[in-house]
This record gives C-alpha cells, sequence and structure tokens, in this order.
C-alpha cells in the first residue's frame, strides 16, 4: 500500500533510501555488477585525469554510468522472471536474453568509445 504522505521532500528521501537498498542489493547479488562497479572506479580516474576535451571526457563517463545502468536494469528483469516462477518458459528465457544482449551492446559501446577517444592519446 502507498503511504498517504508520500510527496514533496519526503518522497525524494523515501526514493533515495530505496535507490541506496537497490544499489545494495546488486552489490551483494550481482557479480557482474560487482565487476562492472569496479572496472569503472578503476577507469573513472582515467577519464578525469587524460588531456583530452570536455565532452570526450564525458563520453568516457558516460559510457561507464550507461554499462551500471544496464546491468542494474538486467539484474532487476532477471530477478521478476525467476521471482514469477522457477518453471522452463521460452519467453522467460527470451526476457533474460535480451536483457543480457543488453548489457553487452552497452559493453560494446563502452569498449568503442574508450578505444576511440584514447588510443590516439596513448600511441
Amino acid at each position: 500500500m502507498k503511504p498517504a504522505n508520500n510527496h514533496g521532500i519526503k518522497r525524494i528521501f523515501r526514493a533515495t533510501g530505496f535507490s541506496i537498498k537497490g544499489l545494495k542489493a546488486a552489490w551483494i547479488h550481482e557479480a557482474a555488477f560487482r565487476q562492472e562497479l569496479i572496472l569503472t572506479v578503476l577507469l573513472l580516474p582515467i577519464a578525469l585525469f587524460v588531456e583530452i576535451s570536455t565532452v570526450e571526457r564525458l563520453l568516457l563517463i558516460f559510457t561507464l554510468f550507461i554499462v551500471l545502468i544496464v546491468e542494474l536494469l538486467n539484474s532487476a528483469i532477471e530477478a521478476v522472471v525467476d521471482r514469477v516462477g522457477s518453471e522452463i518458459h521460452p519467453l522467460s528465457g527470451q526476457a533474460k536474453d535480451i536483457a543480457s544482449a543488453a548489457v553487452f551492446l552497452s559493453l560494446l559501446l563502452c569498449g568503442i568509445t574508450w578505444l576511440t577517444i584514447l588510443t590516439p592519446v596513448f600511441f
């Protein structure tokens, strides 16, 4: 049931709490999220300190966060599918495969962006 006083600043604080709870759950239960977050923490200093334009810097940072966002959505889809039932169903597999494909494409976008921007800088 939705709380009656869920508006204004209180709603923002509640939503923030739910978001933090979701990030903690992803860290605890999702190995891929942990790996991608660690990769982000390792790559972020490179994006911040390498000699590139502001737009290039933003592209590097944005692609890192896109990977994390898509991984969170993938994990949410997997959790819902698993919650609905444990029996094998083609649509369950299809939903999980499509969400996984989205993660793959975000990683591909990230990799291409990083290589395109940083190859001239380092080589």
